[in-house]
């Protein structure tokens, strides 16, 4: 098996990916394939593995993808980019899996054209792994889609059962839909309509969840537009942030306070970990013919490594052929029952006893003579 690294992608690069790629190639005896500027990541790699015995190997590509780069200009203008090489080679069967740290809108719009979406997707999502306090869920899509459509939304639905059943190893996941209430009726006419096609497939779907129920770990899904989802996503990462600050400062205070630490220190660090993103290291990108994963832009060659080794994991659990066959198994539930659902969402959209207004007759002609209606 081989894995492609963007090694020019993220705030760190071109060390941080070498690093994490010498990392895997010597933890899990992975090929790793870095693209980007060969010079530089010759640099790199001549200082790690002097004696070029690790199974890596180095295509240079002229062009670098920056942070700020557009993605529609970047597909026009940067065609022989470290992403577009990389992403080409797993085109060509010549790698099973890309990853990358850097622009996240370019790994997107490249995959998308290089890669096409699966058989029965219309657009691909990001998922990414939370801790929750019943262990882990996936929230999908996280950033990848603004504005969705309704079958869009239930195919993230089912993208999410697959990935939380065979990589996480959940069985018969609990899927639910984040809304902004629990009842059957809440939600945008999007969320009203793709709640009856995850209703009517056969996934363990549970309906509508509120916000504060994402971190609960009563759903190992949650599945939102990408709108939604990264802001949820942001929101989060900056309530952690300022949770670590306020702990530290607090260990801080006095010797009491720094006596507490070091008896807590275990237990902070086995949390840490538990939420350190770095553990998982990227969020797939769910949705096109191949393994792709998007690495956080600061990742550390700790986070690198794991990324690899989770591109690895989805490649070697064929995960792009299990969303096939689930997503062509579901919407043929979904259509069996095409009558009920549009009927169940005219219900919620205006209740199942509404009276339809009477429709009056037109006025009859008036006799002039009897000053009665004719009959």
């Amino acid at each position: 098996m081989k894995i492609v690294v963007d090694a020019m992608g993220g705030d760190h690069a071109p060390e941080a990916a070498v690093e994490g790629a010498v990392m895997a190639a010597r933890e899990y005896e992975t090929e790793i394939i870095l693209t980007g500027l060969s010079d530089q990541i010759h640099k790199v790699l001549d200082r790690l593995d002097p004696d070029h015995n690790l199974p890596i190997q180095v295509v240079h590509a002229d062009e670098v993808v920056e942070m700020d780069d557009l993605p529609g200009k970047v597909l026009r203008s940067k065609r022989n980019s470290s992403m577009k090489i990389g992403l080409d080679l797993v085109k060509d069967g010549k790698a099973e899996a890309f990853l990358s740290a850097g622009n996240t809108g370019a790994v997107l719009a490249y995959s998308t054209v290089i890669l096409r979406p699966l058989n029965g997707v219309d657009r691909p999502a990001i998922a990414i792994q939370l801790p929750t306090l019943k262990g882990n869920a996936i929230l999908l899509d996280a950033g990848a889609n603004v504005d969705c459509k309704t079958n869009q939304l239930f195919q993230f639905g089912i993208m999410g059962h697959v990935f939380a059943e065979y990589i996480l190893g959940k069985e018969n996941p609990r899927v639910g839909l984040l809304s902004i209430g629990e009842e059957d009726g809440k939600g945008n006419e999007i969320v009203k309509e793709a709640f009856q096609m995850l209703k009517a497939s056969h996934i363990n779907f549970i309906g509508n969840i509120e916000g504060k129920e994402v971190y609960r770990g009563n759903a190992d899904v949650i599945v939102c537009d990408g709108f939604t989802g990264n802001v949820a996503l942001k929101i989060s990462e900056s309530l952690a942030e300022m949770i670590g600050a306020n702990l530290k400062r607090m260990f801080q205070v006095n010797w009491l306070s720094k006596l507490g630490y070091l008896l807590l220190k275990p237990q902070l660090d086995e949390f840490k970990k538990k939420v350190d993103y770095s553990e998982t290291g990227g969020a797939p990108l769910l949705g096109v013919n191949g393994v792709v994963i998007i690495a956080h832009g600061s990742s550390s060659p700790k986070a690198i490594k794991n990324a690899i080794n989770r591109a690895r994991e989805l490649s070697e659990k064929n995960i792009n052929v299990h969303i096939r066959q689930d997503i062509e198994s579901n919407l043929a539930d979904v259509e069996a029952s095409r009558g009920t659902i549009w009927k169940q969402i005219k219900d919620m959209a205006f209740g199942s006893d509404v009276v339809k207004p009477h429709k009056e007759e037109p006025d009859q002609p008036i006799d002039k003579n009897t000053d009665e209606t004719r009959p």
